[in-house]
């Protein structure tokens, strides 16, 4: 396999859209409704990330809209590139979760009011996010999960393994194609806050390990902490082809950031 169709064979792989526009006419047509109980953004995702929430917002696609984020692996990246864009907004402090609402505030003039800013990784994410709808009386039956495409389907399982009778619908915040330009990869497309290639790439080879349920995995036959995902050959494959090109970009899960529900 081609280090140009390996890396986007994970991409599709890590980062499913269960819609496909942000819209009721699309919520209609895969779920059947026209407003999810829910809308979630999660602070792990790239600037894209902010303006695509407020799409969903426009479009009125919940009844109730969060964003989840405290600090991260990904936090330092997405303060420096939002205050670049944004010099008055002062982010050096700011949780991912305040980071994102004040940017969606600016640029869209939308607000959103539920912010959980404690969390620190994809499983606490989850947890957290529950006590949250819990505390504020939020019952839920559908649920739109926005994420960057590379965490997308390991947030879901997440959620899946915590409440398997509600009907999740996955929304990765962008989708990046990458090409071999005069023998370089490139990304084809200009998405707002995108990471490097590198960082990228690290990204995705991080997620395979994790969402694989064998004994060193998140899923039930490891540590637990997601529901079971198939992983299929082709997406096997395609981890073997960049993880044997580019050994050092394998991410291994951040002890400062972890917790029983990592």
């Amino acid at each position: 396999m081609r280090t140009v169709e390996a890396i986007n064979t994970l991409a599709a792989f890590c980062g499913p859209r269960d819609i496909a526009h942000l819209d009721q006419v699309s919520l209609q047509a895969t779920a059947g409704i026209k407003q999810v109980d829910v809308a979630v953004l999660f602070g792990g995702s790239i600037i894209a990330g902010g303006d695509e929430f407020a799409t969903a917002i426009k479009n009125k696609l919940a009844k109730h809209y969060v964003i989840v984020g405290g600090h991260g692996h990904t936090t330092p990246t997405l303060r420096r590139l939002v205050h670049q864009r944004y010099p008055q907004l002062a982010t050096a402090t700011m949780t991912e979760a305040e980071i994102f609402q004040q940017y969606i505030k600016l640029t869209d003039g939308e607000t959103v009011r539920l912010l959980e800013k404690r969390s620190t990784n994809c499983g606490n994410n989850i947890t957290y996010l529950l006590d949250l709808l819990a505390e504020h009386q939020i019952d839920f039956d559908s649920i739109l999960l926005m994420q960057d495409a590379s965490m997308m389907r390991r947030m879901a399982a997440g959620l899946r393994k915590e409440c398997p009778e509600k009907t999740i619908i996955q929304y990765a915040t962008y989708q990046a194609t990458v090409v071999e330009e005069n023998g370089r990869l490139a990304i084809a497309e200009e998405i707002p806050g995108m990471w490097s290639l590198e960082h990228y790439i690290s990204l995705l080879l991080g997620e395979i390990p994790r969402l694989t349920d064998d004994v060193n995995g998140y899923g039930p036959r490891g540590k637990g902490y997601i529901a079971h995902v198939d992983v299929p050959a082709k997406v096997r494959q395609a981890f073997r082809t960049l993880s044997g090109e580019f050994p050092q970009l394998v991410r291994k899960a951040n002890p400062a950031f972890s917790s029983e529900n990592n």
